[in-house]
């Protein structure tokens, strides 16, 4: 197993923790020099708080951690395509790297905002990409 498909299966965990709490399945990884340093899982109807996303709790996490507010050398691992908000709090912790899993067709930031993140981030998307749309898909279907 490559080093991203590692750590994708544990932002897969964190989607688990938001989904038996009934939260929209997203996880989150946030890791600097091969630790983890940040974690995190949707928590907005836990919290009732629509800023509770899974980015935004590892972002909170990795800084409290690394005792910073950037994460210049860190890599973000989420299991969904970052929103817009989550996105700009990325571009703003200067995350050096950024790797999900499926994309979001509705919310995603590359639809809304592509220029969202720092410039000097890189992306890559598709990391166990089925795995990530099957959990969403699931959640979602079971809604209607």
């Amino acid at each position: 197993m490559e080093v991203d498909e590692k750590y994708m299966s544990l932002a897969l965990h964190e989607a688990q923790k938001a989904l038996s709490k009934g939260e929209v399945p997203v996880g989150c990884i946030i890791v600097s020099e091969g630790q983890i340093v940040g974690r995190g899982h949707n928590l907005t109807e836990t919290l009732r708080d629509v800023t509770a996303h899974a980015e935004i709790q590892a972002i909170t996490a990795a800084s409290q951690t690394l005792g910073g507010k950037y994460l210049t050398d860190c890599t973000l691992y989420v299991t969904v395509e970052p929103c817009v908000m989550c996105a700009g709090a990325i571009g703003w912790a200067q995350v050096k790297r950024v790797v999900y899993g499926c994309n979001d067709e509705k919310r995603g930031y590359s639809r809304f905002a592509p220029e969202a993140l720092h410039p000097k981030t890189s992306v890559k998307s598709g990391v166990l990409e089925d795995d990530c749309r099957q959990m969403m898909q699931d959640f979602f279907s079971k809604k209607r």
